[in-house]
Formats: C-alpha cells, structure tokens, sequence
C-alpha cells in the first residue's frame, strides 16, 4: 500500500514538472508568472520561521536579556551625554574666563611648567629649605612640614616666574624623606635640587639671606644674586630664635617679612599676634612680590587674618 503512493507520488511529479513548465512558458519572456512568484516567497518565509522560531523558554530570556540590555544601553547613554554637557560647559567657562581662547592642553601646560622651572634653574631667582633641623621633630611635625613642602612646590609650579628650590640637609632614607614620598604624589619627580649638604657649605655665604622673623632688618626686595634661606622647622615647643642664631653662627645675613612695616595688629578675641609663618606661606608672599612688586598685595597673599595682622590701609 504504501509502496504503491510512493509509486503514484513518483509517477505524478514528472507531471507537476510538466504544469511549472507550461506556466513558466504562459509567462512569456519578458519575466517569471505572478504564480510561481507567490510560490517562491512562501517557501522562503516559511523556511525562515523554522530556522528562527526558538522554544518557549528561548523566547522569554531573549525578552529579559533585551529588555536588560534596553535598560543598560539608556544609563551608558545618559552618562555619555552628562559628559558631554559637563566638559562643554567646562571648555565654555574656559573660554569665558581666559577672554581669548580655550586654555591649552594637559600635556603641553606640563611642558611649559617644565620649560619655566628649568629656566628659573639658570636665570630665576633661588630658595633654599635648610632641613638641617628635623632630627628633633616629631613624626607630626615631619607630616606637617611634609605637607608645607608639597603646598610650596605647587605654588611655584604655578607661579609665571618661579623660584628654583633647593632642599638642603635631605638625606635620602631618612624620616622626612620617607614622610614626602607617603604625602606627596611624585614627590621624586619633583623638579629641584635635593642634597644631604648644609645649606652654609654649598652657595657662598656673602650671597646667602637667611629669612627669620627674629631678624631686625626688613626685606626691601628679592635680588636674583642671592640666595634666600627657609628654616624648615616645624616646633610646637616654639623654641625661639633657633634659625636666627643658626645664621649668625655662620655670618649670615637674615631678614624678616616687611609685616611691621606694611601691617599693624587688629583686635581679636584671644589678643593672638604672631609673624611666625609656615614656610609655604612665607614663599607666597616672596613669589607674589616678586612678581608684582608689590609689598601689600604680597603680604596680604600670605599673612592670614587668623595671625592677627590686617594691612594698615584696610584698618585706616
């Protein structure tokens, strides 16, 4: 029985064979029948659904898995778009600001930076850290000094004629060099001098200034022949005239900030007055007045309201 419809089914096809051919020649040259045409898409549409008909449990991950990713794809593009909005408004204010043009990239602000110390290294006014005096410190107060260093060297770095920095009395290894390491991000890239030397034994000591406020003498102005000492000392004891009588001890020089003559004492609620400053605030005010010369707006930069000083203008 069943060979017998597979024998008429074989005996059939050369006859369906024969209708197609009729139909195909009924269509003329010109093109193929409408019919044969239908006949095509239908086998073509049905033998895509089986190959991407997936099974039910296919279907509903597929549906989560895009939903998922419709849900993620919309947070990258809120993201992309906060900052785009976000460093437009950056580059605008930049513009706004600057009054010119956008400022310049990271890498060549770098460049110059590097430019501007390396010039300063041969032609820029010097300062010198003596470090001399830190064995007696405290691991506080080699943090605090450490932190000093770091704000100091920033603001040089910022500075339109920078200072070159010498850190005399620096060994290597020791507390305070380990301490600058921990504190200060690429503290041995730093661009300056460092060395295990005293201050006294490596510049000539007619071109030294040691800058104390213990010292009677004000100074009038930076001289590009000198050399400007900093007693890097940080002493919550508060010993007195410890880098004064350093600097006599070797005939040097000293001078103090022109506070006295540009300042007056103010009134505050605990009668605190002090000129004692931090070494990063003492080269504030060197490197403002040695770019505006300009004692006032110096001092001012540098000398904070809270060590009871205001300029004698402002109190008038």
């Amino acid at each position: 029985m069943d060979w017998r419809g597979e024998g008429n089914a074989q005996k059939t096809e050369p006859h369906v064979l024969r209708e197609q051919q009729v139909i195909l020649e009924d269509a003329g040259e010109d093109g193929i029948s409408e019919s044969f045409q239908l006949l095509q898409i239908d086998v073509e549409c049905e033998r895509q659904e089986k190959e991407t008909r997936p099974t039910d449990g296919a279907v509903w991950c597929s549906k989560n898995v895009q939903r998922k990713q419709r849900h993620w794809e919309k947070i990258i593009a809120a993201k992309k778009s906060k900052r785009k909005q976000e460093k437009e408004r950056r580059k605008a204010n930049r513009v706004e600001n600057s009054g010119i043009c956008p400022q310049h990239s990271k890498r060549y602000l770098r460049s110059l930076t590097k430019e501007k110390l390396l010039e300063a290294k041969h032609s820029g006014p010097r300062l010198c850290i003596d470090l001399s005096m830190t064995h007696h410190m405290s691991k506080k107060e080699l943090s605090r000094l450490a932190g000093q260093i770091r704000r100091l060297y920033g603001s040089n770095r910022k500075a339109d004629r920078p200072f070159w920095i010498c850190l005399t009395g620096f060994a290597t290894g020791s507390p305070l060099y380990e301490e600058c390491l921990r504190m200060n991000d690429g503290f041995s890239s730093y661009l300056l001098d460092m060395t295990e030397e005293d201050c006294f034994s490596i510049f000539p000591l007619e071109t030294l200034v040691y800058l104390t406020p213990d010292s009677e003498h004000a100074l009038e102005d930076v001289d590009l022949n000198k050399v400007y000492i900093l007693g890097g000392l940080v002493d919550e004891s508060i010993q007195k005239k410890v880098t004064f009588q350093k600097a006599r001890e070797h005939s040097v020089k000293t001078a103090r900030l022109p506070i006295q003559e540009y300042m007056v004492r103010r009134q505050n609620g605990k009668n605190y007055h002090s000129e004692i400053l931090t070494i990063n605030q003492v080269f504030d005010v060197l490197s403002t007045y040695f770019e505006t010369q300009n004692w006032p707006e110096a001092l001012k930069k540098g000398v904070s309201s809270r060590k009871g000083y205001a300029l004698r203008d402002s109190v008038e």
